[in-house]
């Protein structure tokens, strides 16, 4: 637990209370399953309760009162503005250019913010198989910026995925452009240990906060590659009481809904 002696928060809490802060009141956002729509749900309930939450399965501005378990969920068809069909999501709002940002997850990441959701080791005979792209190779493309939320390790921060689901800048530098991709791509990559942000030219992650209680160290043993890190390393703010208190009743609010101890 990190905090102060009257304010204590996992690093859990950390990653996604920094994570919803980034969602201004007024953005579109294209949500994924599970940390992203957690972040994302968490600024509905705190600083912008006017967000536009749209998911893959059609729905328009959701308002979930428990986190969904996939997007298929009720809850989310039930609380929305408006559901269309999935390709009326594609191609009015994401290819169109209505989506402020893609929020997305991740399972592996690299240096140049490509996302790997696909399957972990060779493709034709893979140690894990995972979920798949969904529509998470479009939301990368065509989503006016993209952020990821991931939790910080070797086995996630890698040299290079083992399969490009989701594109973020290729090779770096201007490979992304040269694809004709219309949206800027990832812009920021939230952690349990800090915040990233590409380089304006190289386009490669580099670390631009530290979490509370993080150190430059340890930031560094959870990368797979040599991180590049800014001269003025900025710490980022600690979580508020209210906002924790919006993400536990939420998080319990969908343990007793599904049945389930709430997480941390």
């Amino acid at each position: 637990m990190n905090g102060s002696p009257t304010l204590e928060y996992t690093a859990s809490e950390m990653m996604t209370v920094a994570a919803a802060r980034l969602l201004q009141p007024d953005c579109v956002c294209f949500v994924g399953i599970g940390l992203p729509s957690a972040a994302a749900n968490l600024a509905r309930a705190t600083h912008a309760p006017g967000i536009v939450l749209v998911y893959e399965s059609g729905t328009i501005g959701a308002k979930p009162s428990v986190l969904p378990l996939s997007i298929g969920d009720g809850e989310l068809a039930e609380t929305a503005d408006a559901v269309v069909s999935v390709p009326e999501i594609f191609a009015y709002w994401l290819q169109a250019g209505r989506i402020d940002v893609g929020f997305l997850g991740a399972a592996q990441i690299d240096r140049f913010a490509n996302i790997n959701t696909t399957v972990i080791g060779d493709y034709a005979r893979p140690s894990v198989r995972l979920p798949g792209a969904g529509g998470a190779p479009e939301i990368a493309s065509a989503a006016k910026e993209v952020y990821v939320i991931i939790e910080q390790s070797r086995r996630t921060f890698v040299e290079k995925v083992d399969f490009v689901t989701s594109a973020g800048y290729l090779d770096g530098y201007d490979a992304r452009a040269r694809t004709g991709a219309r949206g800027a791509g990832p812009t920021v990559v939230i952690t349990d240990l800090g915040v990233l942000r590409p380089d304006p030219a190289s386009k490669e992650l580099t670390l631009v906060s530290l979490h509370p209680g993080v150190t430059l160290e340890r930031v560094r043993a959870a990368t797979g590659w040599e991180l590049a890190v800014v001269p003025q390393l900025a710490t980022t703010a600690p979580p508020q009481l209210e906002e924790l208190a919006a993400l536990r009743e939420l998080k319990a609010r969908t343990a007793r809904a599904h049945g389930a101890e709430p997480a941390a």
